[in-house]
């Protein structure tokens, strides 16, 4: 009886430690690994990961939704423990979100905020997308005097924070008399994209004096086209505050752009999902602030994305 009693201890004993020892494997699936912004996210939760002892797997949606659900799938059939998604369309992620509830694996969104309400074992880390487009245009327009017309560099509309930022800015700019938006266009994200819209607009001499781009890679093909055009009038924001958003800052093309912590929400979504595997309860969101970048603050920011 000793000896069968003993067994049991031992068994019981082992199992736990091979419980104990067991290393988790989160899928990370990404919208783009091409755009700037979402290559800082990576390279961070890459890092992250690995310093929380926590096995990895990213893939790269390449902007498409159908392979970013497909991609989800595979993780699940995988047997990963946890998803940290970045999705392509803020509005088409019902099915992996059911996907994952249905196989009981916590899922992490981050930067971009699902526009569905999250049910139990998930959670947003990222920032609050229209405070960044507030932010932008209040500073822009004091910049410009409160009078002028503004030209809107959107993101692609599949995103939440396109359509946010972009209504944030509108509201800000119909608050001054002296404003009005006389362009509105999407870049889709991207700076050659950014290169050809503004061209046609300046090709139509449109009287623009200002130009709010959603990010900064729209931004910097904003003043790559006032550049080819011999154009230094117009004045020009961006968001995110990019390695190469703030090189443009510091030489004075860019007005100013927003900071948006990729780092700090590549952390987040790590902390977060750590925590949710170890059966630990979570804020439902978690926000990330932003921070104002200029010619006169720049410097305290070239280490933070």
């Amino acid at each position: 009886m000793k000896t069968r009693n003993l067994m049991i201890l031992l068994c019981s004993l082992l199992l736990s430690l091979s419980v104990s020892a067991k290393t988790f494997t989160v899928g990370v699936a990404l919208a783009n690994f091409d755009l700037n912004f979402v290559s800082i996210l990576r390279t961070q939760m890459e890092k992250e990961l690995k310093d929380n002892q926590l096995n990895s797997q990213f893939v790269d949606a390449k902007g498409d939704v159908a392979v970013q659900v497909q991609q989800i799938d595979d993780f699940i059939n995988q047997g990963v423990d946890a998803i940290i998604l970045n999705p392509v369309d803020t509005q088409g992620v019902q099915p992996m979100i059911a996907a994952a509830k249905n196989a009981g694996i916590p899922l992490v969104f981050v930067n971009r905020k699902p526009e569905v309400k999250l049910p139990e074992n998930m959670a947003y880390v990222g920032s609050d997308s229209a405070l960044g487009g507030q932010m932008q245009m209040e500073a822009l327009a004091k910049k410009m005097n409160y009078k002028g017309n503004v030209a809107i560099l959107m993101g692609a509309l599949s995103n939440e924070e396109a359509r946010e930022r972009t209504k944030a800015v509108e509201a800000v700019i119909a608050k001054y008399k002296d404003m009005k938006v006389i362009e509105k266009q999407s870049a889709k994200w991207q700076r050659n994209e950014a290169v050809d819209v503004v061209s046609s607009w300046l090709l139509n001499q449109r009287p623009i004096d200002a130009i709010a781009a959603n990010n900064d890679e729209m931004a910097i093909g904003a003043i790559m086209a006032l550049n080819q055009a011999k154009n230094e009038k117009v004045l020009v924001a961006g968001i995110d505050g990019t390695p190469d958003g703030q090189q443009f800052v510091k030489n004075g093309k860019m007005t100013l752009t927003i900071f948006q912590d990729a780092k700090g929400q590549a952390t987040g979504a790590v902390q977060v999902v750590k925590a949710l595997l170890e059966k630990k309860k979570v804020e439902t969101y978690n926000w990330v602030p932003y921070q104002t970048i200029t010619p006169e603050n720049y410097t305290q920011f070239a280490a933070k994305n």
